[in-house]
Order: structure tokens, then C-alpha cells, then sequence
């Protein structure tokens, strides 16, 4: 049995699991990332691969970006500090434990999962969509994570609209996440604790939220829809809490994105949901590890 390690750096927590050949979670260890100090974390890593006490074959990580997905670099992120900016981590990584090390961001990481063990295994071509806290995307064209020239995109749906953090104003993540959702009812005079509560309130017949709600889905196919004309995928999967936990929310980007699309395009729109759990990225991880 061959055997990869898994590793998700977190802001707050690191996560390390050993996964098999056939992707079942064998073993797996759980601490606080040194958010200042890479040293410690990485020094912790190693300390949990060797107590698997398996031969692997190498390692699949993610952690915060934005990331030089070419180079295995973190170039900045706001929940690392200090010596993680500019730190190439595979190459350090690799210093302690001796096997190859890939990087990719957790989107990334999360479509190669579903492309190779989930919805999308049937498929060459699977476009992955996370919306969740923020909105991420992965691209997966036969078997393989497409990175781009440089691993990163934001696109601009909107002009002169929504806008949070450092996200563009009008960008699709400041429309269609989770974060973006809850944030657009706040500011609307709405009293909620998450998009699913602004989804209820819709539901209710809260004009404000109901707004709130079509405009996360009508921009969300509308970017599916570019999608399905530029990238042409075979399916496009929708993972994250709000695609996964609002009921009906994927059907009806689906409906959407169909009718934004040439009649002859229509019957091959393909949107699903996730069905990997929240070990997708770990999962997707191992599938990197395996198959680079």
C-alpha cells in the first residue's frame, strides 16, 4: 500500500493526515500554526509525519495565499506574519522530511478531489467553485490542476458595486460569498449571523434579503456562464457552506446559467453539488501527492 501526507495550514490551525491508495484518512494530527514563527509549524509537521510511521511517497499542502503556485512560495496573507512572507515552503519542508512537496491553494486542491475521487471523476475538464467565507475556483483539465501563468484571478461582475475587505468593488466574491452576503444584509439594516439566516429572511418575504439572495445567484451564473463560454467545462461543481447548505441555492444557478448560454450550449450545462466533505482539500491534497 502506497501512502501520501496531507497538510492544510490554517491561520489558526495546521492539519496533517496520512491517506492511502485508495484516499481513506488512515491517521491524522491536529495543532496551532505559529502564525508568526514557520519554523515551529513546519518543525511540528515533521514531527507528525514521523509518528505515521509509514514509508510515503511524498507531500500535498495547502495554506493561506495569495501564493507563488510555480515557485512552492506564500507571498502575503494577512493571517501570517513575519517570516511566512516571501518563505518558500516546499523547499523547506522537503529540508526536514526528505520527500517532495506540492503546494496549491485549498480551491485548487479541493477541485483535484473532486475531478479524480468526486462528482467530477467522470469528467476531463471540472470547474470547481467554493462559496463559502470567500468564493474560490479550481480548475481541473484531465486529471491535472490548470494554474494559469501566474496561480491567481479575481473578476469584476459589477461596475461600481458591492465591496469588503480588499475584495474589488463589483467582484464576484464581494456579491456571491458568504461573507459578502451577510455583510450586503447588515448593512441593509438586517439583523443576521450568516448567509443562511439572510436566506431564511428571503424566504420570509424580506424584500431587502430577497434582493440580497437573487443578486448572489443571478452574478454567480452569470460568471458560470463565462465560464461555460471560455473554459467550455464538462461540469462545474459548487462546494462552500452557501452552495451547500441553502436549500435549492445550486439548482437555481443552474436554471440561471441555462438561460444565459446559446440554446445548443443549454443541454450540457452541467451544475452540482460537492458530495466530498470537508476533507475535500485534504483529500485533494493526497491526490496531488499521488498523481504529481
Amino acid at each position: 500500500m502506497k501512502y501520501a501526507v496531507a497538510i492544510d495550514i490554517g491561520g489558526t490551525n495546521t492539519r496533517v493526515a496520512l491517506i492511502d491508495e485508495k484516499y481513506k484518512i488512515e491517521e491524522r494530527a491536529q495543532f496551532s500554526t505559529d502564525a508568526d514563527n514557520p519554523e515551529v509549524t513546519l518543525f511540528k509537521i515533521k514531527q507528525a509525519i514521523d509518528s505515521f510511521d509509514k514509508e510515503i511517497v511524498g507531500v500535498g499542502m495547502s495554506c493561506p495565499g495569495p501564493l507563488d503556485l510555480i515557485e512552492g512560495k506564500i507571498l502575503t496573507t494577512p493571517n501570517l506574519h513575519g517570516e511566512w512572507h516571501g518563505l518558500c515552503i516546499t523547499k523547506e519542508l522537503e529540508k526536514l522530511i526528505h520527500k517532495p512537496v506540492y503546494l496549491e491553494n485549498d480551491a485548487n486542491l479541493a477541485a483535484l478531489a473532486e475531478a479524480i475521487i468526486g462528482e467530477g471523476k467522470k469528467h476531463n475538464i471540472v470547474q470547481y467553485l467554493t462559496v463559502s467565507t470567500g468564493l474560490g475556483a479550481g480548475l481541473v483539465i484531465n486529471k491535472k490542476v490548470f494554474q494559469g501563468a501566474h496561480g491567481f484571478a479575481n473578476v469584476c461582475l459589477w461596475n461600481n458595486g458591492p465591496s469588503h475587505g480588499s475584495i474589488y468593488p463589483g467582484g464576484v466574491e464581494a456579491i456571491c460569498s458568504g461573507t459578502a452576503i451577510e455583510q450586503r444584509a447588515e448593512k441593509a439594516g438586517l439583523i443576521v449571523a450568516h448567509a443562511g439566516e439572510v436566506n431564511d429572511l428571503a424566504l420570509k418575504g424580506n424584500l431587502e434579503a430577497q434582493k440580497i439572495m437573487d443578486d448572489a445567484k443571478l452574478y454567480l451564473a452569470n460568471f458560470i456562464a463565462g465560464i461555460q463560454a471560455f473554459i467550455d467545462p464538462e461540469i462545474v461543481i459548487l462546494g462552500g457552506s452557501v452552495a451547500l447548505k441553502i436549500p435549492g441555492f445550486v439548482e437555481e444557478v443552474e436554471s440561471l446559467v441555462k438561460t444565459k448560454v446559446y440554446p445548443v450550449v443549454e443541454p450540457l450545462v452541467k451544475v452540482r453539488k460537492s458530495t466530498l466533505n470537508e476533507d475535500s482539500g485534504l483529500l485533494g491534497a493526497a491526490c496531488l501527492a499521488f498523481n504529481s
